[in-house]
């Protein structure tokens, strides 16, 4: 393949996928989820609710109800993106996506649809015909590719595949989660020949460098340090060559979070936000995968060796 070029000077759009706290007594931490969200805004970056970060698959229908009414009331109007999350439901899937994508729409959010048995079951033909089906009222909608590495009903489709879901007008951009950057630059290549307005959002937390080569994107690992991440975007903005060193330290900590078992990452976000006094407890959703004690150190050190280049950037 043809390998991509740098792209220093381009203005990139960070969507953050926002964590659920948990607190002593393994409840959702409601009133520390809305500062997370208030901290994203606060950042410049866009916050993504009722996605994998959030516990999307673990949550009750009330729940996820719940996270996007939370969202809504803090939004005032500020733009998010939410997950249309049918997993596990009985009926026509797309209904039950038309519901969601609807609810999503009335809280003044951008609808996301996640990946679900019922579409990544079908085949090639069915798949669009479901997408097509669910953008039939127009967008903004975002599509979306899952690593089984995340959850087993995920799918990565094929590039004939994706390049029909160019195609479907209100379907406006992509979040791509294969963690191989080599897909993804694929992707990138098909987008720019066949429709350049199309927006690729890395969901590669072990490559967040992808933003250099064209994409924007949608992480979890943004969650750890929403203001580092926006640091990085400024800086490449500016051509200022400390983006590369921001950004090495930050995929260092995506390695360490984001290995084997993949879902305990959520776990490791607990354990550095509260490592930096941003949120009280470090307790994952108790059906959780979990992180050991002896990372703490590591986290420490990662989150000193952060906070000490910003500061040395800002001065």
């Amino acid at each position: 393949m043809t390998f991509p070029t740098l792209t220093p000077g381009r203005a990139i759009e960070g969507i953050s996928a926002v964590l659920l706290p948990y607190g002593s007594d393994e409840r959702p931490d409601w009133t520390t989820f809305r500062q997370l969200l208030d901290r994203t805004w606060s950042a410049g970056l866009t916050p993504a609710v009722n996605m994998d970060t959030g516990y999307v698959n673990l949550l009750t229908d009330d729940e996820r109800a719940r996270m996007l009414a939370e969202t809504q009331d803090v939004a005032d109007g500020r733009r998010f993106v939410a997950g249309a999350f049918i997993e596990g439901r009985a009926g026509d899937p797309v209904a039950l996506y038309r519901t969601e994508i609807d609810a999503i729409r009335r809280a003044g959010g951008t609808p996301i649809v996640f990946q679900s048995t019922a579409l990544t079951s079908r085949d090639d033909d069915g798949i669009v015909a479901l997408y097509r089906e669910v953008a039939r009222d127009g967008g903004p909608l975002l599509a979306f590719e899952l690593g089984q590495m995340f959850a087993p009903f995920g799918r990565i489709y094929s590039d004939d595949l994706f390049a029909r879901l160019l195609d479907i007008e209100g379907i406006v951009g992509a979040k791509h989660s294969s963690l191989d950057r080599t897909v993804e630059w694929r992707r990138l290549s098909l987008r720019d020949r066949a429709r350049p307005d199309f927006a690729i959002y890395t969901g590669n937390d072990l490559a967040i460098d992808m933003v250099f080569y064209g994409s924007d994107y949608l992480l979890g690992l943004s969650a750890f340090h929403v203001e580092a991440f926006a640091v990085r975007d400024r800086l490449w903005r500016q051509r200022d060559p400390r983006a590369f060193l921001l950004n090495d330290l930050l995929q260092y900590l995506g390695h360490l979070a984001f290995r084997a078992p993949v879902p305990a990452y959520r776990h490791s976000a607990a354990q550095f936000l509260k490592i930096r006094g941003v949120i009280r407890s470090d307790r994952p959703h108790p059906a959780g995968a979990v992180r050991p004690d002896s990372d703490l150190p590591l986290l420490e050190d990662v989150a000193r060796r952060i906070d000490d280049l910003l500061a040395e950037i800002a001065s």
